[in-house]
């Protein structure tokens, strides 16, 4: 099939450049369109249900919110784990499920058990609903709103929080893929109705009094409408407050005949929400930020560019002075990687480019291969868009285009070495036929190498199917890499039978091989270091080996002595600093905190901005404390930094400055992303999560204490902090119900005097156009300071008096848990420790090591390690499954190659001797062991293998072709094979160096990787060339005889592709109905082909119209014909004789009509075909239902012949029932035997029309009834091709009448001769040839004429026999629409009847089994009759419908 593809490929060559120009377009296209990031969204499948309550402490937020949701959830589909937070007046259950769920399912799952966890949640205390459809990368675009210095006096942080919400944010949420817009700090504005309590007490008027004035005055009402006259006025009440001034003239109460109005008893004012956080920013102050969140699996290129042009108009509306500053956008990052891509593929590419030239040796070879790289990129893209894999770091910047063109270079390279070794026979031919020798060259030579090409390339393509296999974190960020790297050498393998050989054919020439190039100056060089290296190993085999194995011993050693880690930290370019502030410390404390770090970092000339969030937004659904904040640092870009070289340099000196100024305070450093994929991931926002589990809080806090203080020291062990899960303050209000019970109270009217008078309760609504704010009611400033406020509040008895709440309550200080954190429900605390200067492996084994030893566990206490510590852990229990399995497909590939286990292992060894190459390069770079390294692993074996083939293939065909001498044969074969073996491992190896040296954003990923590749294939290609041969000569005894092949052994393939490649695709036949059946028939049918073909031959003779005779030339001499000088002419002439003009044109009308002729001729023949495969099908179907039936009988009777025997053997019945059994049985089996006969000849028949490569199956299970078509004779084939004849005949008569004009005949002609002044004469004839003799086209006019008449009586005729044959099927129609007619309407209820009846009454002894039997034979005869009847039917519908339309 490939040498058929390759030989279509270079007799087309246009349409090869077609499809490889399609392939350009479309992979420009994709690239305008896929999605672009900066790395993969690694966020596992996680769904966040949050849910609020103003009122509740720590320990009642786990009681009543947490732990009912939790309990719902546990029990779903798909679930992973549950986390949960509970904290002061907030509860987050995160729940993790399973990737293959999808998006939406687990969120539809939740939204159903929602509602069950709110019943169980008390009424007031607040309603879980779902977090955003976002992931880690979510937070794509932060901004604070600004205002101008010359402005702050105009704009109070309260109004530039109003222009945030009801300006900015509305504008921002409509884009697409943002799924919503959060905000943080500033004020948010309320109408407030302070109360002063001791007002309250002097006019006799409790607090509810109040709310529920301000609740009843703020509404509206619709009365209907009233008719007048013509038109309807509609009543509406408008009853809304607008301003203050509404607000304090409400009455509360009448004290006799005075009204006290809200004024008398509070202050009305604008004032603010309870803050939970705060934003500052640049040691300024406080600010107002803005948050855009992406939709999960959106665009972000796409949306962060709409959301930039979305801002730059809002711009343009705020009002003057403010204006909107974005602090951290991924769009940077993303330009960054981008950039870092770019830069890797395009110095990748120059160098495997330069390589190809160099060693190759001649630049058109080399440019034939190289244009395969943007090729095989641009295939890529478009796979990558058709399947919805993006663009980023991980999928794109792992192309090695060494490897890619792998295939390619060996096909070129022997191509051009076939066309050089000929260059003597090239240049002999002429031009014209030479290219004819080229292609034949490029055929063979195409053909003789793709064997090699595909299977290299399999290899590659078969190692990267594990990395496909992991899941988790590692499988979203390594599945990309080897979904593109596929993509890509699957667009090499299609572009090596296709483009390569036409591209060589066309460009690659024979080259001087006597002319020296730098090339082969460069080889030669080689060879003369190589040939003396090869020869001594010859000699010293065991001390080769010796040196191999200990080099490998000591590979070894450095691995064990290497550290771990999961993947290298991305560096962002920006800084994330989390303080550990005090617990329960005020928001106002930490506001001022966090404006001093700003200070002391903006002194740094790398810091660009500084911007801190704190604690949460107003609605707390982000489990930060007020103590807590993320002081968000944007650096400015490396080329100006002054104070730092790198990233954890200026760390340091960020922690040192800090640490100076601001005493006792411990700082974690980490990054925006980083931080978010750890929290969301983990739960935990740390390198390391040291989890300790256990019930109760204060123990867990000290033994988290204990832990931090044991692993203070550990090198490389950063930022170690303890969860805040104690020591948060609290008034505590400690009812006494003896009291309360005694003054006729109850609980909740006490708690709603705290709510209402200290938190604030809303009133209502005020609008100001469509803007909204709470009418909140509370104490005022005054009466909210102290314990004291809360002990004198005021409570209002049953009787009307008023007692202070101390009467009924201890209210004291006290300190409770400030955060209860929980893992799949098991309460826990977390020690957090980042890993900085040192691999996390070995920062955790030293840290198991300390806690085992130093820090003593109290039974029912346990701990584990989490964060990016529990992905690694994860991540290398997948590679020690996913390494050895691609090992092993390796070597069964090998096997299956080779038919040999031996010459496979000696393949096998170049994998340890690259190993031994990629963990040097590792260690000697300071790299540890990773994930993006052990990928790095997978890619190197498959690729080391190569150059073990090439060299082992070689040895064999030296061998086959007579070379015995073992060392001769190992020393020209190394020589012949040194090149391509040289030229693939170093394209490979420099196509990734790049990658390994480069320093810009992102590369720290990718380091690892292509460190790997580098040295694993430097070691392996030059310990291939030296231990391989030797294993050869150990191994190649004399009595081994070669086998015949010596080709790589590809018809084994399609075996392990079965066996390891399911999803390659599957061989099997999918049963088709009748319409495609039918199709099928129409492209297959030779018959009908040929039809088709008898159309293009018309069309083609069609030009055969214009047939001018032959012209004439002449030359004469006549001694008669004398010249003025005496002596005769010679004359030379050109003569054309002409028919008359419009014969051509006659002549054309008549071939135009035979190519309708012949297209009617096709159409009918098309409608036949039709016909007959239909019949045919329903035939198949109608057979198919008969054998059902007879099964249906052989079982039924088959049961009876058994029972009718085993009663005559026990004496029950007679001989004869036993016989007629049998005899009956014997018949049904033969009928169902010739049905199943009959199902063989019908799909035979089937076969016949269809004439399909590959077995047929039908669909239809049922034989359907089908439907008579309309009676439409006019357009039937048959009457318009004769129809078309009639023209014909007559166009054809027309054209015989017209061949009695007379031809024209031209001549000119020119007369001389060689005398004295001899001169030229010129002349020329005109003249017409007038058939005088015409009976012959007489003869021919009136057969012509009789012509017309024979195909109107033929037509006549046909019309007849048609009309005829239509009324007579139409008869036998009505004859069996009758019968099936009356089994539709009667008939199959009888049958069932017959059925239920039979069988009722043989359960009930009222028939014996022979009377049951031959009933339900009755029953399945009208079944059989019915199918019998409906088959003719079809049958006859099928041949009406062709007569008829």
């Amino acid at each position: 099939m490939l040498e058929r593809i390759i030989q279509y490929s270079i007799h087309h060559k246009l349409i090869v450049l077609l499809f490889t120009a399609g392939i350009v377009g479309f992979g420009l296209y994709s690239l305008s369109n896929i999605p672009i990031g900066a790395v993969p969204d690694v966020t596992n499948n996680q769904v966040q249900v949050i849910t609020t309550s103003r009122n509740l402490a720590t320990e009642d937020v786990e009681k009543f919110l947490t732990y009912p949701v939790e309990l719902e959830m546990a029990n779903l589909p798909g679930v992973k784990e549950i986390r949960s937070i509970s904290k002061f007046g907030l509860s987050v259950v995160t729940v993790v499920f399973d990737d293959e769920m999808g998006t939406y399912l687990p969120r539809q799952l939740i939204a159903e058990k929602i509602k069950s966890a709110e019943e169980k949640i008390p009424a007031g205390f607040g309603k879980p609903f779902m977090g955003p459809v976002s992931t880690g990368l979510g937070e794509i675009y932060q901004y604070v709103i600004d205002v101008d210095a010359k402005y702050k006096d105009q704009y109070s942080l309260s109004d530039v929080r109003t222009i945030q919400d009801w300006v900015v944010k509305r504008q921002l949420s409509g884009i697409p893929g943002v799924v919503e817009v959060n905000t943080w700090g500033g004020y948010l504005k309320t109408y407030e109705v302070a109360v002063n309590p001791e007002r309250l007490r002097a006019m006799d008027v409790s607090i509810f009094d109040v709310f529920t004035a301000l609740e009843k005055n703020n509404s509206v009402a619709g009365g209907g409408y009233i008719e007048k006259i013509n038109e309807s006025y509609f009543i509406r009440g408008e009853g809304l407050v607008s301003s203050i001034e509404d607000v304090e003239d409400i009455v509360v109460i009448n004290k006799g005949e005075i009204p006290v109005y809200v004024r008398d008893i509070a202050t009305v004012g604008f004032g603010h929400a309870n803050r939970f956080g705060a934003i500052t920013g640049n040691g300024e102050g406080e600010k107002v930020l803005g948050q855009v969140m992406m939709l999960k699996d959106a665009n972000s290129n796409a949306v962060i560019e709409a959301v930039k042009q979305r801002v730059s108009e809002i711009q343009a509306s705020l009002p003057p002075g403010i204006s909107i500053n974005p602090f951290l956008e991924r769009s940077e990052l993303i330009g960054k990687t981008t950039f870092t891509i770019a830069e890797n593929l395009i110095l990748g590419c120059l160098i495997v480019i330069f390589v190809v030239v160099l060693l190759l040796g001649n630049w058109r070879s080399g440019l034939v291969v190289a244009s395969v790289i943007p090729l095989c990129l641009l295939f890529a893209l478009s796979l990558m868009y058709i399947f919805g894999v993006d663009a980023n770091l991980m999928s794109l910047g792992a192309i090695d285009f060494g490897i890619i063109i792998d295939g390619a270079v060996i096909i070129v390279e022997f191509i051009a070495f076939k066309i050089t070794s000929q260059r003597a026979k090239l240049l002999a031919l002429p031009k014209n036929e030479r290219q004819g020798l080229i292609d034949s060259i490029t055929y063979q030579g195409a053909t003789k190498m793709m064997n090699s090409a595909v299977f290299g390339q399999l290899i590659i393509i078969i190692v990267f199917i594990p990395i496909l296999s992991l899941v988790g974190v590692e499988g979203k960020m390594f599945r990309p890499m080897a979904l593109v790297f596929c993509f890509a050498l699957i667009g090499a393998m299609v572009l090596c039978f296709t483009y390569i050989p036409v591209m060589a054919s066309m460009f690659i020439k024979p080259s001087n091989t006597e002319k020296k190039t730098i090339s082969s100056r460069l080889i030669a060089f080689l060879e003369d270091k190589y040939q003396p290296t090869i020869s001594w190993a010859l000699r010293k085999k065991r001390l080769v080996l010796g040196m191999a194995v200990g080099l490998l011993v000591f590979t070894a050693f450095l691995y064990s002595r290497m550290g771990g880690e999961f993947v290298p930290t991305l560096d962002e370019g920006d800084f994330v600093i989390q303080p550990v502030l005090k617990t329960g410390m005020s928001l106002s404390k930490t506001i001022e905190a966090t404006t001093h770090i700003e200070k002391i970092l903006k002194q740094f000339p790398e810091v660009e901005q500084v911007v801190s969030r704190i604690g949460a937004a107003e609605v707390p659904t982000d489990p930060m404390s007020m103590e807590e904040s993320d002081v968000i640092i944007k650096l400015k870009p490396k080329g100006e930094w002054t104070s730092a070289e790198s990233k954890d340099e200026l760390a340091d000196k960020f922690k040192a400055a800090l640490s100076e100024e601001i005493a006792g305070v411990d700082f974690e450093f980490t990054q925006p992303i980083e931080m978010r994929f750890n929290e969301l991931i983990t739960g935990v926002r740390a390198d390391l999560a040291i989890k300790v589990f256990g019930e109760d809080l204060d123990v867990l806090y000290r033994k988290a204490l204990e832990i931090e203080k044991a692993i203070q020291n550990v090198e490389g062990a950063a930022d170690i902090s303890v969860e805040k899960t104690a020591g948060l303050p609290q008034m505590s209000v400690k009812y006494n119900r003896q009291k309360i019970a005694k003054y006729g109270l109850n609980i909740e009217d006490l708690n709603k005097v705290i709510t209402m008078g200290f938190a604030g309760m809303p009133a209502g609504t005020v609008f100001e156009g469509e803007k909204q704010f709470d009418l909140m009611i509370r104490f005022d400033d005054s009466h909210r300071k102290d314990i004291e406020n809360l002990e004198t509040a005021s409570v209002a008895l049953p009787n009307g008096t008023k007692l202070p709440l101390s009467e009924f309550a201890t209210i004291s200080y006290t300190k409770g848990p400030a955060k209860i954190s929980r893992d799949n429900t098991k309460r826990r605390i977390v020690v957090g420790v980042n890993v900085r200067n040192r691999d996390l492996e070995s920062v955790v084994k030293d840290v198991q090591a300390i806690i085992e030893k130093d820090v003593k566990i109290p039974t029912g206490y346990s701990i584990s390690y989490g964060g990016q510590f529990e992905n690694l852990r994860t991540a290398s229990a997948r590679l020690k499954v996913a390494v050895p399995i691609a090992l092993i497909l390796i070597f069964v590939l090998l096997y299956f190659a080779f038919d040999s286990v031996k010459e496979a292992l000696m393949i096998y060894s170049a994998i340890p001797l690259s190993a031994i190459g990629g963990v040097m390069l590792l260690y000697i770079r300071d790299l540890p062991f990773s994930i993006s390294a052990g990928i790095g692993f997978i890619a190197l074996f498959g690729i080391a293998v190569l150059n073990g083939i090439v060299l082992i293939e070689e040895f064999k065909e030296l061998k086959a072709h007579g070379v015995d001498n073992i060392n001769k044969r190992i020393l020209m074969g190394t020589k012949n094979r040194l090149r391509p073996v040289l030229l693939t491992a170093a394209a490979a190896a420099l196509g990734f160096l790049p990658m390994a040296i480069s320093t810009s954003a992102g590369a720290e990923v990718q380091r690892p990787l292509a460190t790997v590749v580098v040295g694993g294939l430097i070691t392996a290609t030059a310990l291939t060339l030296v231990v391989l041969p030797i294993l050869y000569a150990m191994f190649d005894r004399k009595g081994h005889h070669p086998k015949k092949k010596t080709k790589v052994n590809l018809k084994a393939l399609p075996i392990v592709l079965l066996l390891f490649l399911p999803f390659f695709g599957k061989a099997q036949q999918n049963p088709i109905n009748a319409e495609q059946t039918v199709q099928l028939a129409i492209d297959n049918n030779n018959a009908l082909q040929a039809n088709a073909k008898r159309i293009n031959q018309s069309e083609q003779l069609v030009g055969s119209a214009l047939n001018i005779d032959k012209t004439q030339v002449y030359y004469g001499y006549d001694q008669n014909n004398i010249a003025e000088n005496g002596l005769p002419l010679k004359v030379f002439g050109v003569s054309q004789s002409l028919q008359f003009p419009t014969i051509y044109g006659a002549q054309h009308k008549v071939e135009k009509q035979k190519v309708a002729l012949t297209t009617q001729q096709y159409q009918l023949n098309k409608r036949l075909l039709t016909k007959e495969v239909y019949i045919a099908y329903y035939n198949v179907v109608y057979n198919n239902s008969l054998v059902e039936q007879y099964t249906y009988l052989d079982s039924l009777y088959g049961q009876f012949a058994m029972a009718a025997k085993k009663r005559y053997d026990v004496g029950e019945t007679n001989l004869l029932e036993k016989l007629t059994a049998e005899t009956k049985q014997k018949e049904i089996n033969i009928a169902l035997t010739q049905v199943r006969a009959d199902v063989s000849k019908a799909y035979t028949m089937l076969n016949q029309w269809v004439q399909s490569d590959s077995l047929i199956t039908v669909s239809e299970v049922k034989l359907p009834r089908l439907a008579l078509e309309e009676l439409n004779m006019t357009n039937h084939p048959g009457m318009l091709y004769y129809n078309t004849a009639e023209t014909l005949a007559k166009s054809s008569l027309s054209l015989e009448r017209q061949k009695l004009l007379p031809d024209l005949q031209f001549s000119i002609f020119q007369g001389t001769n060689n005398g004295v002044n001899a001169r030229n004469y010129n002349g020329f004839q005109v003249g017409v040839a007038v058939p005088l003799w015409f009976g012959a086209n007489k003869s021919k006019i009136n057969a012509a004429k009789t012509e017309t008449l024979i195909v109107a009586n033929e037509y006549e005729n046909y019309k007849i026999q048609l009309q005829s044959k239509y009324n007579a099927l139409l008869s036998d129609l009505k004859k069996y629409q009758e019968t099936v007619d009356y089994y539709e309407t009667t008939g199959r209820n009888l049958s069932k009847e017959l059925t239920i009846n039979a069988s009722k009454a043989f359960k009930s002894g009222e028939i014996d089994f022979l009377q049951y039997v031959q009933l339900l034979e009755s029953s399945k005869n009208i079944e059989i009759n019915y199918l019998q009847n409906l088959n003719k039917y079809n049958t006859t519908v099928l041949e009406l419908n062709y007569l008829t339309n």
